[in-house]
């Protein structure tokens, strides 16, 4: 997440991490992750951060949606710091590029496919297709290449208005624009959407580059 976000940032803006132990993306192993929310928020709180984001896609939407709005009262009520966390920036971003029917590419097993598409689903976005690269261990996630994302996206990407490639440790940012003048339509990424929200909430302008997200819907 943090290479992206770097390079994404514009001019002025700072980033800042505290980093949770995470090394296979299961459901049981997000829960537990989520239980050092508040102590990794607080480190960041320190720096005076305008935003704090809790930057895990599935582990954001694990317990479902009124966890998900649980966990991110948590932070604010630790550090006093407005919160979002990627899976409803993810939702806000798919409904700013209108986009009503998605299609959806994981680097996620089947159960967290699952509840991906019903988080999405509960909050009124249709999901055409979800695949995922069936990868458990979180480095394998970071390492993944460019070829298999794409070839995961086009897989999926038919019938859909817009596509959203989910993960925050998936290496996506160099795919965006391409993709997205090959498909003509949307793309929207986990790093991509957390960013945008987070610029948003601060106020900011658009940023060139990295999709039509970022460079007109802020």
């Amino acid at each position: 997440m943090e290479p992206e976000f770097y390079r994404m940032a514009p001019e002025g803006v700072s980033v800042h991490t505290a980093r949770m132990r995470l090394e296979e993306v299961t459901p049981e192993k997000l829960v537990e992750m989520a239980e050092e929310a508040e102590r990794a928020a607080a480190l960041l709180a320190t720096a005076e951060v305008d935003v704090i984001v809790y930057g895990c896609t599935t582990g954001s939407l694990v317990g479902g949606v009124e966890w998900e709005e649980a966990l991110v009262r948590r932070i604010e009520c630790e550090t006093g710091v407005p919160t979002l966390s990627t899976s409803r920036a993810v939702v806000e971003a798919l409904k700013a590029v209108g986009a009503g029917r998605v299609a959806v590419a994981t680097p996620y097993t089947d159960d967290l496919n699952r509840l991906e598409r019903a988080f999405l689903e509960s909050h009124g976005i249709e999901v055409t297709a979800i695949k995922g690269l069936g990868l458990v261990r979180n480095v394998d996630i970071g390492r993944t290449g460019r070829p298999a994302v794409e070839e995961l996206v086009r897989s999926v990407a038919g019938g859909a208005d817009a596509v959203f490639i989910s993960c925050t440790n998936l290496p996506t940012l160099p795919l965006i624009e391409p993709l997205e003048e090959r498909l003509r339509r949307p793309v929207v990424t986990s790093n991509q959407a957390s960013l945008w929200a987070a610029l948003r909430g601060c106020g900011l302008g658009g940023i060139k580059g990295y999709g039509v997200l970022l460079r007109s819907r802020l």
